[in-house]
């Protein structure tokens, strides 16, 4: 019986990458799994959609079924969790990985860009929880991960590396630091009903397709790139009974001070 057999878990973000890989991890320990994605038709330049994830989980055994809803708009955000109850019966698991990853300069942001970052990367996070919390306490037990970034943690210096020289990264810290400092808060005014909250983000870069069409991941940060399995393995370390609560987490730390290795997306091997 996999970790997670009989819960259900709504992944945001989920058509490619990061949210692909959780949903997948998560549905090989039993998981009926949620996608959402802010459009089921295929990116004009980028892999992956929810049809595709969907049938992937499901020639693997998994349960698993898509739900078209835009974080940035409140209304698709309300419908999501909404059919994810009605098809699944209720949400033990909320994974918050759908982020707008914009990268510009400090003088070249606008106030609509600005609005969508604040309102993609914190308000749908704290919109979707609210949602779910209610049920969860109800249950007596739920788990919520944010997925964050390190561009959260303040740049170093001077004198400054090249990455913090550039810009472009700001905004989003910006919006990565709220969802930390929104999870740890949380986790504290929900624990005495057996619900956990915690935020992680990658140790390095996931290089995953649209990480790769950005851009702007320097060299260094490349060398150090690690899988995207790893930070599968570690979102399901976050939302399994008995995991930690209240953290700012790393992925490769995480599992490195919990003893798991990172196993490929569908549990079978361990990974080198």
């Amino acid at each position: 019986m996999g970790q997670l057999e009989g819960k259900t878990a709504v992944v945001t973000g989920a058509s490619r990458g990061i949210g692909a890989a959780i949903a997948e991890r998560f549905a090989a320990e039993g998981a009926s799994v949620v996608l959402a994605a802010r459009t089921v038709e295929p990116h004009s330049h980028l892999p992956g959609t929810l049809p595709e994830m969907v049938a992937r989980i499901e020639a693997a055994g998994g349960r698993a079924t898509a739900v078209q809803a835009d974080m940035t708009v409140a209304d698709d955000r309300a419908r999501l969790v909404d059919e994810a109850a009605a098809a699944l019966g209720g949400i033990d698991i909320l994974v918050n990985n759908a982020a707008a990853s914009f990268y510009k300069p400090f003088l070249e942001w606008t106030d609509r860009r600005f609005a969508v970052a604040f309102e993609a990367n914190v308000r749908a996070c704290f919109d979707l929880a609210q949602r779910v919390v209610p049920q969860m306490k109800e249950r007596g037990s739920g788990w919520i991960l944010n997925i964050s970034s390190a561009t959260a943690e303040h740049p170093k210096g001077p004198p400054y590396d090249g990455f913090a020289k550039q810009g472009g990264a700001m905004l989003y810290g910006m919006t990565k630091a709220a969802l930390d400092r929104f999870s740890t808060g949380l986790a504290g005014e929900v624990h005495d009903a057996g619900i956990v909250v915690n935020s992680m983000a990658p140790l390095a870069a996931v290089m995953t397709p649209g990480v790769e069409a950005l851009g702007i991941v320097p060299d260094e940060f490349r060398a150090n790139a690690e899988p995207v399995e790893a930070m599968a393995e570690a979102s399901l370390a976050l939302c399994v009974p008995g995991c930690p609560t209240g953290r700012v987490a790393y992925s490769v730390e995480l599992l490195a001070e919990l003893g798991i290795p990172t196993r490929t997306l569908d549990g079978g091997s361990v990974l080198a």
